[in-house]
């Protein structure tokens, strides 16, 4: 039965699902280490680990330049590119001494890759859509992701806790898992009406998606940054912990992710960024005060909840970019713009941190409070964004023609 299904479906896409399970495997290996790497390996303090993340998030900050230089190529061979950086930058991690400056340049080469490959994703999976499905479309790409984040993780678990593996070795796996991934993305042949335009592009019809994205940046970056490093550097979690977290994450996204993809098709983006921006509201009051309410072992575990809950609702970010794509005044404009909606969400992704960092360390052990608190504001501006949402039936009825005739 399974193989029948693996023959009844599309080259390309079956191609494109196994690039995204690969990635699964990588990011696996990122979301799960990479903060214990930092602390244990590095001894990284919080003013030293937010000040990591200008040249980790500086990619994003130039990916609409990046992209435009290689729009020759097309999305699908861009993609493959990314995943090559993405792949060299995480071997480095497992070769290179353990010294601020190296990790600083390797950890801007795997971003690049990273972040190269974020917008595009989008725009290719959404161009495997037909009529008014992209967002369980999306959903069902997110979900192979997840089912392989699962599995890794769990791998991942065991290989630290009952073999000891090494940073070094786990970042091997996932350097070779990105390179897997970029061979898949070479084998698909040219897609339809892939992009090879102008990248280029700015359009005040798009303001909302670009204030949007700007605040994604922000509220991403509150725990991308923060989220973890409570747990590691206040909580004393081990990678084992993280691993675990991260297994549970992966387990509720199977579920989580395609429900998304429905709620955005049937409910609308306005209604699934409005839930999101609640959700984190209440997340960021739980990281601020569980201490103050809760005894230490009963605190860790709500903060251990909120993570997880943030972390399960990062595939949120499909409703911005199907939004987008209802927004789009012609077809051509939808993978540039992801891409200076990334370009834009790093705005704040680069200096947020660094203003956090300095925020928790002058107030003090419990001075991460203050950040949760910023967050939670960062979170009723997305909650108030989100209500001006509005996509015209005329031209959302359009969008869903142009993608059924392809």
């Amino acid at each position: 039965m399974f193989v029948g299904i693996l023959k009844r479906m599309d080259r390309n896409f079956l191609l494109f699902l196994l690039a995204t399970g690969f990635i699964g495997i990588a990011q696996s290996v990122d979301g799960a280490t990479l903060t214990n790497y930092l602390k244990e390996n590095l001894g990284m303090m919080i003013l030293e680990r937010s000040a990591l993340e200008f040249p980790r998030e500086l990619p994003g900050l130039l990916i609409v330049i990046i992209i435009g230089l290689m729009s020759s190529l097309g999305d699908v061979k861009i993609a493959a590119v990314a995943n090559i950086l993405a792949a060299i930058g995480m071997a480095l991690l497992s070769i290179i001494p353990s010294d601020y400056s190296f990790v600083l340049v390797t950890i801007f080469i795997y971003n690049m890759g990273t972040h190269i490959y974020l917008p595009i994703s989008n725009s290719i999976g959404m161009r495997f859509a037909k009529a008014n499905d992209m967002g369980r479309k999306l959903g069902k790409i997110s979900a192979v992701n997840t089912i392989t984040l699962v599995f890794s993780s769990a791998v991942l678990w065991v290989l630290f806790k009952f073999v000891h593996m090494s940073f070094a070795m786990a970042f091997l796996i996932g350097a070779l898992a990105f390179f897997a991934a970029a061979i898949c993305l070479m084998l698909i042949k040219p897609i339809q009406s892939e992009n090879k335009g102008k990248r280029f592009i700015f359009k005040k019809e798009y303001g909302l998606y670009y204030w949007l994205s700007i605040l994604f940046g922000a509220r991403k970056q509150i725990f991308l940054t923060f989220g973890p490093w409570v747990l590691v550097d206040v909580f004393h979690q081990r990678v084992t912990t993280m691993t675990m977290l991260f297994f549970v994450i992966s387990v509720i996204g199977i579920f989580v992710k395609p429900w998304i993809g429905q709620l955005i098709d049937n409910r609308g983006e306005k209604y699934i960024l409005t839930r999101e921006a609640m959700l984190f509201f209440f997340v960021c009051l739980g990281y601020a005060f569980a201490t103050d309410i809760f005894s230490p072992a009963l605190a860790l575990g709500v903060i251990c909840i909120c993570y997880v809950l943030d972390q399960s609702m990062s595939s949120v970010s499909m409703a911005r970019a199907t939004y987008m794509k209802k927004l789009a005044l012609v077809p051509e404009d939808v993978s540039p713009s992801l891409s200076l909606g990334t370009s834009l969400d790093h705005i704040s992704t680069m200096f947020l941190p660094i203003i956090g960092g300095l925020v928790w360390y002058n107030s003090g052990p419990n001075g991460y409070k203050y950040v949760f608190i910023g967050g939670a504001i960062i979170a009723l501006f997305n909650l108030v964004s989100a209500q001006f949402i509005n996509v015209d039936k005329k031209k959302e009825l359009y969008v869903v023609n142009e993608l059924s005739e392809k």
